[in-house]
C-alpha cells in the first residue's frame, strides 16, 4: 500500500532547523546554499476572483509553473488484405495462430493490439501505445501476420552510407516508418542492390523514400515536378510501364510516389540533358491530359470498393489498359463513398460501365434465422458452416449477435448456392427444435449448470 506524506509548516520549520545544524559541503558556494522558508518552497495557490487576477498578474508563483501535458500515446489502424494474410485459418479467429502472435508481439513492445475479421476476410488491426511502440508493433506483425514480397532497388554504392544514417539510425527510421526490412551490401560487396522486403505497399514507400535519399546526394541534375497526383497514373502507365520506358529512353531516374502516398512531387534525376528532356516529355503528357481528359463523379457503396480496386489495384490497372480511363478511389479509412473516374470523354461511359459491372461482380444477401438458433445453424465447432465454406470458399458468411439474419456475400452464383445449404440446415432445425425463456432466479443457476457444467448441454443461459 502506498502512503502519502503531508508537510505542514511546523514539520517544514523543525526540518529547516535541522538542515541549518548540517554542514554543508561539496562544490556549490556557501552564498548559493540557502534554505528557503516554507512560504517560499510552496507559495499559497491562487484563490478563486483574487485580485491579482483582474490586473493580469499571477496571483502566485504556482501560476508561472503550470504547462499542460501532451498526450503521449497514439493509436494507428491498418488493414491486412484476405490474399495477404500469412494464417487464414478463420474458423479458430482469436485464437489461433494470429492471436498467440499478436500476444506475443504486446509482450515484446508494450503496445495494446486489438484484431477484428473484416468482411472480405482481411484482418483490421488497431495498434495503441507509445509512439516508439507503436511503431516497432506495426513493424513486428506486418513481419509476422503478412505475406512478405521482396525487390531490389539500385542506387550509387556511395549512397548507401546516407540510406544507413549516423549508428544506422536512418534504416531504423526507413524500416519502422515503412514496416519493411532492407538489407543493404556490406562495403566489401560490388553489389549496388539494396533487398527490401515487406508488403506490397511497403516496399513502394521503401523504394521511394530511398530513390530520394539517393536524390538527394547526387551531384548530377536533380529537377523536382510538382505535378497534380490525380495525373500520376497517366505518368506512370498501367504497372508502371510508360515511366519504365521514359526512364530507358532518356538514361534519367524517374520516381513517381505511389498511390498510398499523398505527395505530389515527383523527383527527376541524371545527367542535364536527360533530366531535362525526361522533364519535357513527362510535362507534355501531364499537360496533354489535363487539356483532354475531364471528370465524373458516381457514388458506389464503401463495402464495394474493394472489388474495384481489386487484389494489389489490379482491376484498377486493368480498367485504365482497357479504357485509359483513370479511376480514383477514396483512402480505405475516409468514410467517403465518391469514385472519380478521370479520361477523355468518349472514354468515361465504358470504364464507368467496367466499374459498375466489378462493383456488382459480388453480391450481398441475407437470410432470415431467429438468433437464438445461430449457434447450431454453425455447428460444434464451427462444423456446419465449415462444410459450406469448404465447398463455397470465395463467399463470406456472417452471423450478428442479437440480429434475426445471416449477411452472405460473394460471386452471384456461389452466394445462391450457400444461401440454399443454409436454409435447408434453418428447416431442418426449426422442424426438431424449439425456444423459450424461463425467469429463474439467479441463486438457483448454479444448480441447473451442476458440477463442472454437466447440464449444460440442456440449459442455456443469457
Amino acid at each position: 500500500m502506498s502512503s502519502v506524506a503531508v508537510l505542514t509548516p511546523e514539520s517544514f520549520a523543525e526540518h529547516r532547523s535541522g538542515l541549518k545544524d548540517q554542514e554543508i559541503t561539496g562544490c556549490v558556494p556557501e552564498d548559493e546554499a540557502y534554505i528557503p522558508t516554507y512560504l517560499e518552497a510552496f507559495p499559497p495557490l491562487p484563490e478563486k476572483g483574487a485580485p491579482g487576477e483582474k490586473s493580469g498578474e499571477p496571483a502566485s508563483a504556482w501560476g508561472s509553473k503550470i504547462r499542460p501535458i501532451k498526450a503521449s500515446v497514439i493509436t494507428q489502424v491498418f488493414h491486412v488484405p484476405l490474399e495477404e494474410r500469412r494464417y487464414k485459418d478463420n474458423s479458430q479467429f482469436g485464437e489461433g495462430e494470429e492471436a498467440k502472435v499478436c500476444l506475443d508481439i504486446m509482450h515484446r513492445t508494450g503496445a495494446h493490439i486489438e484484431l477484428s475479421l473484416a468482411k472480405d476476410q482481411g484482418l483490421s488491426i488497431m495498434v495503441t501505445g507509445k509512439l516508439d511502440s507503436v511503431m516497432k508493433a506495426r513493424k513486428e506483425i506486418v513481419a509476422r501476420l503478412q505475406t512478405q514480397a521482396s525487390a531490389t532497388v539500385a542506387i550509387p554504392k556511395e549512397h548507401h552510407r546516407f540510406v544507413i544514417g549516423k549508428n544506422g539510425e536512418k534504416l531504423q527510421e526507413l524500416e519502422l516508418k515503412t514496416a519493411t526490412k532492407i538489407a543493404i551490401p556490406r562495403p566489401d560487396d560490388p553489389s549496388a542492390n539494396i533487398r527490401i522486403t515487406g508488403t506490397k505497399e511497403g516496399i513502394e514507400k521503401a523504394r521511394h523514400e530511398i530513390l530520394l535519399i539517393s536524390a538527394e546526394q547526387d551531384k548530377r541534375a536533380v529537377e523536382r515536378l510538382s505535378l497534380e497526383k490525380a495525373f500520376h497514373p497517366f505518368i506512370a502507365g498501367v504497372h508502371n510501364r510508360l515511366v519504365q520506358e521514359l526512364s530507358q529512353e532518356t538514361g534519367a531516374r524517374i520516381s513517381i510516389p505511389p498511390p498510398s502516398l499523398p505527395k505530389d512531387e515527383i523527383v527527376i534525376t541524371g545527367e542535364k540533358e536527360a533530366v531535362a528532356l525526361a522533364v519535357n516529355r513527362i510535362r507534355a503528357i501531364y499537360e496533354d491530359k489535363k487539356r483532354k481528359t475531364t471528370t465524373i463523379s458516381v457514388e458506389v457503396k464503401k463495402s464495394q470498393h474493394r472489388y474495384i480496386i481489386g487484389p494489389k489495384g489490379n482491376t484498377l490497372q486493368e480498367i485504365l489498359e482497357a479504357t485509359g480511363v483513370s479511376v480514383e478511389m477514396p483512402p480505405l479509412d475516409s468514410a467517403s463513398e465518391t469514385i472519380i473516374l478521370r479520361g477523355e470523354p468518349d472514354k468515361l461511359g465504358p470504364a464507368l460501365t467496367q466499374v459498375y459491372a466489378k462493383a456488382k461482380s459480388v453480391m450481398v444477401l441475407e437470410v432470415s434465422a431467429p438468433a437464438w438458433l445461430h449457434r447450431f445453424i454453425i455447428g460444434k465447432k464451427g462444423q456446419n458452416i465449415g462444410r459450406i465454406t469448404q465447398q463455397l470458399p470465395r463467399v463470406h458468411i456472417e452471423f450478428t449477435d442479437g440480429e434475426e439474419r445471416i449477411s452472405l456475400e460473394g460471386p452471384t452464383e456461389e452466394v445462391e448456392q450457400a444461401q440454399a445449404q443454409i436454409q435447408e440446415i434453418i428447416n431442418d432445425l426449426l422442424v426438431r427444435m424449439d425456444y423459450t425463456e424461463v425467469n429463474i432466479d439467479q441463486r438457483f443457476h448454479r444448480h441447473l449448470i451442476g458440477k463442472n457444467g454437466a447440464n449444460s448441454g440442456f440449459f442455456f443461459f443469457f
